[in-house]
């Protein structure tokens, strides 16, 4: 792929005698959603962690537009414009919404002991921008009414909206959402799918997905990775990972 961000290349990754994920490749295109799916202990979530930095390969190569990130620590890999989400929602659940997303852009504030002591111009300058910033974020994802609200306090699929907003709040180039329909109701799930879409269009983000939910999978993807015990057993358009017998097969048995 010619224009591909991310570059997954015969990841493997072993936990003491059990090989977790086998040989496994893809890529990301630039302004793609590409899904990861399989059956529970497929090695999924794996994938994810050694991706994003929480594990270290066993081998294998990881490449962010053509920088090699493999076995970089998470906050490293996120200079390099990736971030993510988890299955369970990690909030800073004791602060507000807003502080949630003023916490997020720390590496992009002037905030050198000094520079907050002294109240500088440019510490001024680069609060207002972050207020400004998560503003803007709290208007895209419908949630300016709970500006001030503790984020554990807020319903679940409102979590979900404030945490992918935390992750978009830091401009990032690929996004990777662990399971975002998790917990949702079915009308959640439709807004999570228009989201996504509209995340793509409107911000070039690219879009690494795990998901059960297939309705939302076959909806948003482009393409589909299809795992079974570490290992991969096709990818392809929806259409066609729907109709492939391999992928029934892992579903449903023989």
């Amino acid at each position: 792929m010619s224009n591909a961000l991310l570059k997954v290349d015969a990841l493997s990754m072993r936990f003491g005698g059990l090989l977790a994920v086998d040989q496994v490749g893809f890529e990301v295109g630039r302004d793609e959603v590409f899904a990861i799916i399989g059956p529970n202990g497929a090695g999924k979530t794996t994938v994810f962690n050694c991706v994003g930095g929480f594990y270290k390969p066993s081998s294998g190569a990881i490449t962010m537009d053509g920088r090699p990130i493999t076995g970089q620590p998470s906050h490293k890999v996120a200079r390099h414009g990736l971030v993510r989400t988890f299955q369970n929602v990690r909030l800073f659940k004791n602060l507000t919404v807003l502080e949630n997303l003023l916490v997020a852009q720390h590496t992009q504030m002037q905030t050198r002991l000094l520079h907050g002591l002294l109240k500088t111009r440019s510490f001024r300058h680069s609060e207002q921008q972050a207020k400004q910033n998560a503003a803007q974020w709290l208007d895209f994802m419908d949630l300016r009414q709970y500006v001030n609200r503790e984020a554990g306090n807020l319903a679940y699929g409102h979590q979900r909206r404030l945490e992918i907003a935390r992750c978009m709040i830091t401009k990032p180039r690929l996004l990777m959402l662990d399971e975002p329909a998790a917990g949702l109701n079915p009308q959640e799930k439709r807004d999570l799918q228009k989201l996504i879409d509209q995340l793509r269009r409107e911000f070039d983000v690219a879009v690494l997905l795990i998901e059960h939910d297939m309705s939302l999978v076959m909806g948003v993807s482009d393409r589909i990775l299809v795992m079974e015990h570490g290992k991969p057993i096709t990818t392809g358009l929806p259409d066609e990972v729907r109709a492939d017998p391999r992928v029934v097969k892992a579903y449903l048995g023989e």
